[in-house]
């Protein structure tokens, strides 16, 4: 028994990039190209229309971006998945597309033969990632949080006010709570800060715009 090919949608505004691309897949048999799209509006019409298995996806087209496009692919053909095929390598995009529904995020460098493979890979839904994008993933997994980002709303206003230059009983005054409560805030908020004073928080407060406004 002769297992059907696997149907293949390309969406890439780049007339060039797409006839490359299918004259490359014309070189195995288990796959097969059903449609060529230019804009995300034709992309959706044709993933409608010829039922693809896996669309290859560029994600900057002239009338939408790629990860919007996935986005409404997915939800309109759940069974569908999308590789991103793009130049961008930034973990901004990377992080899009993967939100966005892709099961795979590849560079247009690609040899032929990953892309075969990926594409095999995404109809029996198992992920690729290109090398840089896995590197992409994990810088922002290992990123350090931003400072204050773990600080309270009630923190952040007691910050607001040292920026000020309010010192703590008027800082209770303000915020109608006790001089011994502003105290615990004031503490808990430099630990978090990892600052050694209220100078310095109020720094960091201002270097990072952690006050709303500043």
């Amino acid at each position: 028994m002769t297992t059907a090919p696997i149907r293949i949608l390309l969406v890439d505004d780049h007339l060039m990039v797409r006839r490359g691309l299918a004259v490359m897949l014309q070189a195995f048999d288990d796959l097969a190209l059903v449609g060529e799209a230019a804009t995300g509006a034709e992309a959706l019409r044709l993933c409608a229309e010829r039922q693809p298995d896996v669309v290859l996806m560029d994600l900057q087209l002239p009338d939408m971006m790629g990860v919007e496009v996935t986005r409404a692919l997915r939800t309109a053909h759940p069974t569908v998945q999308v590789v991103a095929l793009t130049s961008f390598r930034d973990e901004a995009w990377v992080q899009a597309a993967l939100q966005a529904g892709a099961i795979g995020y590849l560079l247009k460098d690609v040899s032929i033969d990953a892309l075969a493979a990926a594409i095999r890979a995404a109809h029996a839904g198992r992920p690729t990632l290109a090398l840089e994008a896995t590197q992409a993933l994990i810088h922002a997994a290992t990123r350090p949080a931003p400072p204050g980002h773990d600080l309270t709303e009630r923190e952040r206003a007691v910050l607001a006010l040292l920026v000020e230059g309010l010192d703590n009983v008027a800082i209770a005054e303000r915020l109608g709570v006790s001089r011994a409560t502003v105290k615990t805030h004031v503490s808990n908020l430099l630990s978090k800060l990892g600052a050694a004073s209220r100078t310095e928080a109020a720094a960091l407060a201002l270097k990072h715009k952690l006050i709303p406004g500043e």
